[in-house]
């Protein structure tokens, strides 16, 4: 076998193996679906990399290039091994082969998220000198299974259309920094995808939310502080149920520590379905 970059394979054989590592998984993911994952996360087939088995794709690890923290940062887009190569530490020997090619270009760290329950990728990951920076939730609802009785509080608030890519200034609106695939880089990546929803008082930008109407994704959602608890945030998710074009919602990577988001969305039904680590190493 040998390992080498992904420059110039072709779209269709990189999904193909993604689709064969990831079979026995429960979300899947068809070849539109997955572009636009790889458009948002920041994928650079040039320092991606995989092995090959003669020209077959049998574990790879997909790499998304941009700014995290300040730092030039390569993102753990997507790591898999086909199932009948498994057990040969195939996903350890790209990650270590590809840090000179990370060095060399300027990256100066590597991030990852991972599942809690997947003890045996976590420890890996520590034995590769990973650390853990942040835990995560994520959340998963249907639609109609969404409780969002909307106040009524004599049309204080309007929703309308805003920026994706650009949405003011709302950074002092959030109590915890969105996740890689979150971050305002990933949505001006793929902004035609998303859309920006406003809700103001007057001409004053109260609450924002950003989503993926394909794939019900809620990228980010926030409330500035003075105009919280008065209804906001339940005008926005109305407004995102009636545009969503999946048949549910989808809620990924809130800090565990953010007490506000995490009540607001199970308040709404909206429930945790598990949770992840963030984990980075300076390389």
């Amino acid at each position: 076998m040998e390992i080498r970059s992904l420059a110039g394979i072709g779209h269709g054989k990189i999904f193909a193996a993604f689709s064969r590592a990831f079979a026995d998984y429960e979300m899947q993911l068809d070849s539109i679906q997955f572009a636009a994952m790889l458009r948002r996360r920041g994928f650079d087939p040039e320092l991606s990399f995989a092995a090959f088995d003669g020209e077959e794709i049998v574990a790879f690890t997909l790499n998304g290039i941009g700014r995290y923290g300040g730092l030039p940062t390569a993102y753990d887009t997507g790591t898999g091994t086909v199932k009948e190569y498994r057990g040969r530490g195939l996903a350890t020997a790209i990650f270590e082969y590809s840090l000179p090619y990370l060095r060399g270009t300027g990256i100066r760290q590597y991030l990852l998220e991972v599942l809690q329950h997947n003890t045996k990728a976590v420890s890996v990951y520590r034995n590769l000198g990973f650390g853990v920076t942040r835990e995560f939730n994520y959340f998963r609802q249907e639609n109609a299974a969404v409780r969002n009785d909307v106040p009524d509080h004599g049309g204080r608030f309007t929703v309308r259309p805003i920026d994706p890519a650009n949405p003011g200034a709302v950074a002092g609106f959030r109590d915890f920094r969105p996740s890689w695939q979150n971050s305002t880089e990933s949505v001006r990546r793929a902004a035609a995808d998303f859309v920006g929803l406003g809700a103001f008082r007057g001409e004053v930008l109260a609450g924002y939310c950003i989503f993926e109407p394909a794939s019900g994704d809620v990228a980010q959602l926030a409330v500035d502080r003075p105009f919280r608890r008065q209804g906001a945030a339940s005008l926005l998710l109305r407004e995102i149920l009636r545009l969503n074009r999946c048949d549910g919602i989808k809620v990924i990577n809130t800090e565990t520590s953010s007490l506000s988001v995490t009540g607001f969305l199970e308040s709404k039904n909206i429930l945790p379905a598990g949770r992840q680590f963030e984990m980075v190493r300076t390389i």
